[in-house]
């Protein structure tokens, strides 16, 4: 079976990191049996641009093509205007964009079937190339389209249910995201199928880390995510500094970045707790496993959440981990048995629950062996991407 995938979210000199679940996702199914190519369009970069941002000229340096861990990956140009103008038609431009790099990837490789990852820009443009080859689409929601793009404006709204409406078949990553679509796109439920992503086994990390020597008198609660607001790092930062007079070694560990650490950075220094919180910044994906594995407590509260593979990731390194109710993580994460839920926005809940987790290490190593437990034998990428070959399969047969 040959696979055209087409995700802007994929690894790049641009950023190493993102959109690694994707890859994670691309690599399984190679191991498979799949023949892979993947389309991950990126912005163009007019020549004197570069010149006057660190981020556009970072653009410019993406090659057009590299072979990286066995897949092939194409990074041909698109029109995108800064601050996601114009978004609705981001799709069509993304289209054109790519269509002469499918053109030279279809004389050698013809595929049987395009997968796209999010509906807008990366759908919209797989259903124009389905159209030009009639082949089926499968797109994949991760929480973008229906957690933001579809409040943009009406025409945004439009094209994705455009979209859906092609698709042979839609994946949600969590059963939040199907309910979004049920709800308030409509969408016929026997139209979404739930597949959850997951994680490689052999990602987590299994060596004696330095970094547990470094840390062996500290309790350390770590995060790992993009600073941005919703992410609630704010709130750990505030339960850290009504927590810190009962455990003195207590130490927050911020792993990632974004627009918002200058501001989380002010608030640690306004809250006296400047000695108990650091910011790592972005770090590799293996580093950040290795931060996991000697962790105490993994803590993301986070809310406008569609998944977050970084909840299984920390789980099946068996660390208790908290998040927040009704998030695309809820339902793995049961409260006090596989992991801690806590109320979205609310730092007396999230001190409260590790304060839990702290008197009771008993019931904080249970709650993580049950919770790797359950990750190592129901939500690996081997088993979600059986689901997406069964998937592909059924199509094919139509």
């Amino acid at each position: 079976m040959k696979i055209l995938i087409i995700s802007h979210m994929y690894p790049s000199s641009f950023n190493s990191i993102g959109g690694v679940f994707v890859h994670q996702q691309v690599k399984e199914l190679q191991k498979q049996g799949c023949k892979i190519k993947v389309i991950s369009p990126i912005p163009w970069t007019p020549f004197f641009i570069k010149y006057f941002s660190k981020k556009w000229k970072r653009y410019s340096e993406v090659p057009q093509k590299i072979i990286f861990e066995g897949i092939e990956i194409y990074y041909p140009r698109y029109l995108e205007f800064p601050k996601a103008l114009f978004f609705a038609s981001s799709g069509r431009r993304m289209y054109y964009g790519i269509k002469k790099t499918v053109d030279e990837i279809y004389k050698n490789f013809k595929f049987d079937i395009i997968h796209a990852h999010v509906a807008l820009p990366d759908g919209y443009s797989g259903m124009l190339i389905a159209q030009k080859y009639n082949k089926p689409l499968i797109t994949t929601i991760h929480g973008q389209d229906f957690q933001q793009t579809i409040y943009k404006n009406i025409k945004c709204r439009e094209y994705i249910r455009e979209i859906i409406n092609y698709s042979e078949k839609v994946i949600a990553v969590s059963n939040k995201l199907k309910y979004i679509g049920e709800k308030y796109l409509k969408i016929d439920f026997k139209k979404i199928e739930v597949i959850y992503n997951g994680i490689l086994q052999q990602n987590i990390f299994k060596f004696n880390s330095n970094l547990a020597n470094k840390y062996k008198d500290k309790i350390m609660i770590l995060s790992v995510s993009n600073l941005i607001n919703t992410k609630g790092i704010d709130f750990n930062i505030k339960a850290v500094a009504k927590l810190k007079e009962k455990y003195f070694n207590l130490i927050y560990l911020i792993i990632g970045d974004g627009i918002e650490r200058k501001n989380l950075k002010n608030l640690a220094k306004k809250l006296g707790i400047e000695d108990n919180v650091r910011f790592l910044g972005q770090l590799s994906h293996q580093k950040a496993m290795e931060y996991i594995s000697i962790c105490d407590i993994f803590s993301l509260p986070s809310w406008n959440e569609a998944f977050g593979i970084v909840y299984i990731e920390a789980m099946a390194n068996g660390k208790p981990a908290i998040a927040c109710y009704g998030e695309g993580i809820d339902g793995i994460i049961k409260n006090k048995d596989t992991g801690i839920l806590v109320k979205s926005k609310d730092v007396d809940s999230l001190v409260e629950s590790i304060d839990f987790l702290l008197v009771n290490p008993e019931k904080a190593r249970e709650i993580g062996k049950k919770a790797k437990k359950l990750i190592l034998e129901n939500y690996t990428w081997e088993k979600a991407m059986q689901k997406n070959l069964k998937l592909y399969k059924k199509i094919l047969e139509k």
